[in-house]
């Protein structure tokens, strides 16, 4: 018997919103496309999120808010801005509920850039660099030691890149799929401008913002083949 919405009990679909926290509607279309399989239909929304987040990516998001989180016992201290469309979606707990959780991970996994695009060409350079020769120092020959690079380096940016992290919370899930999961749900565009993460004994905090695009005049730093 085919799988329709009149088949998926209200109890899967609690269980899922609870997971996902997704509206109602799309969980029971979920379920249904995936034929009751509760992890394929956490992947389906999860592709629904993107798909929803690349729509809109290019909307204005003038709203939002700062948070701060305090860890360790007051030894890390992290401010973040997060950014929406509206004082509207600002408000929700849905909303205060991704600020917090991603004020919370840039505490944990002390990220150093907000997206791939911001990593500098210096510090792009150098981790290729560094690939490149251990790799040509386990033998391997030159042009095969720079075809391994790709591969080092999308590991390079999961490390210090915020929205290619794996949320502290849900390693299955990048920031970015976080987010992308709240603007499927809230209908808006949102965005990770900067954050800065202190921690005491540290000479230097750490910074990060998103950097101009080539054409506006800012270098970003080239992507990995």
């Amino acid at each position: 018997m085919s799988t329709t919405m009149a088949n998926i009990s209200a109890a899967q679909v609690k269980e899922l919103r609870e997971k996902t926290g997704a509206p109602m509607m799309d969980c029971k279309q979920a379920l249904t496309e995936s034929k009751g399989d509760m992890e394929a239909a956490i992947v389906f929304l999860r592709k629904k999120g993107v798909s929803v987040a690349a729509k809109k990516a290019a909307r204005v998001t003038s709203e939002g808010s700062v948070a701060s989180y305090i860890h360790a016992g007051g030894k890390i201290g992290v401010l973040v801005e997060v950014n929406c469309e509206s004082d509207f979606v600002a408000r929700t707990e849905d909303f205060k509920e991704l600020v917090h959780d991603i004020a919370m991970h840039i505490a944990a996994s002390d990220p150093k850039f907000v997206r791939k695009e911001d990593v500098t060409k210096a510090d792009f350079d150098r981790e290729k660099d560094i690939y490149i020769a251990q790799a040509v120092a386990s033998g391997k020959p030159q042009h095969i030691a720079e075809k391994m690079v790709a591969g080092k380096m999308e590991k390079f940016y999961e490390e210090v890149c915020l929205l290619e992290q794996p949320f502290i919370k849900d390693q299955t899930v990048s920031i970015s799929q976080l987010i992308a999961a709240k603007i499927g749900k809230l209908g808006e565009n949102i965005a990770v401008p900067r954050f800065a993460r202190f921690k005491v004994g540290e000479a230097t905090a750490t910074v990060a913002f998103v950097t101009n695009k080539p054409d506006e005049g800012e270098a970003a730093a080239p992507a990995a083949k």
